[in-house]
């Protein structure tokens, strides 16, 4: 099976806040925008910014391997290599985690690495590496 790029749309109150957020901190090339959205390449995935006025949810959380992880939250499975580069570049640039670069499930047919962060908008991302790819849907 050949994977497909999804597509994601996601509120923003603040488009330029947006683009240095996904197009400067990321790296997310732009696409195509107008005055109330804006597309990013978010690792081959459509990753749209819509401008909206309305307050964002309250925030929610899961207790996932003792960490708190915020619900609803989006993002990209990387490569192990890209991922330790996109970790160091965002630690490097002073980015404020949700939660920190880390490895969590050790040893487990899940073992990934992961970090959470928010965009100036609120928006919960997940950036993750399987140690395993194949272990992507293990149980």
């Amino acid at each position: 099976m050949s994977l497909q790029p999804f597509h994601v749309a996601v509120p923003v109150h603040d488009l330029s806040a947006a683009r240095r957020f996904y197009g400067g901190i990321l790296g997310c090339p732009e696409g195509r925008s107008a005055a109330e959205w804006v597309d990013f390449d978010l690792y081959g995935h459509q990753f749209v910014c819509h401008l909206a006025t309305a307050p964002a949810a309250a925030d929610m959380t899961n207790p996932v391997d003792g960490h708190d992880v915020p619900v609803p939250h989006y993002g990209v499975v990387l490569q192990w290599a890209d991922w330790e580069a996109l970790a160091d570049r965002l630690t490097r640039a002073g980015v404020v985690f949700v939660i920190e670069p880390t490895v969590r499930f050790a040893g487990q047919p899940g073992e990934q690495a992961t970090l959470f962060l928010r965009d100036p908008s609120g928006n919960a991302l997940e950036f993750k590496a399987m140690r395993n790819e194949a272990n992507l849907f293990a149980r």
